[in-house]
C-alpha cells in the first residue's frame, strides 16, 4: 500500500494560481497512473484529470482544460496539479489517487486531501 500526502491547499481569490503536491511515501515509485480528484460540499467526488507516468500523457476534464496541469518529478516521488485561473466553483477537497497498474481497474490509494477555496 502506498501513502499520498497532499499539500499546498489554501484560501485564494478568483483569478488566482496554487500548486498541489502529492508526494509518495514508496521508493521506487512509478505506478501505472496518478489521478487528481475532488469534492466539493454536498457534492460526490469528481475526477480531474490524470498523468500516465511512463509516457507523461496527461487528460483533463473540460471543466480545468487550459487551467489545470498535471505534471511528475521522478526524482522527489511527487506528482502535482498547477491549477491556474482559479474560479470559486473550483472550491473543494483535492486527493490524489494512484492505479498502481494496467490490470488495476480503480485508483486503489488515495491521499487525505487539500482543502482548496477560491473565494469571488
Amino acid at each position: 500500500q502506498v501513502q499520498l500526502v497532499e499539500s499546498g491547499g489554501g484560501l485564494v481569490q478568483a483569478g488566482d494560481s496554487l500548486r498541489l503536491s502529492c508526494a509518495a511515501s514508496v521508493r521506487p515509485f512509478s505506478p501505472y497512473r496518478m489521478g487528481w480528484f475532488r469534492q466539493a460540499p454536498g457534492k460526490e467526488r469528481e475526477f480531474v484529470g490524470r498523468i500516465t507516468c511512463a509516457t507523461g500523457a496527461t487528460y483533463y476534464v473540460d471543466s480545468v482544460k487550459g487551467r489545470f496541469t498535471i505534471s511528475r518529478d521522478n526524482a522527489k516521488n511527487t506528482v502535482y496539479l498547477q491549477m491556474n485561473s482559479l474560479k470559486p466553483e473550483d472550491t473543494a477537497v483535492y486527493y490524489c489517487a494512484v492505479r498502481a497498474s494496467v490490470a488495476n481497474a480503480t485508483y486503489a490509494d488515495w491521499g487525505q486531501g487539500t482543502q482548496v477555496t477560491v473565494s469571488s
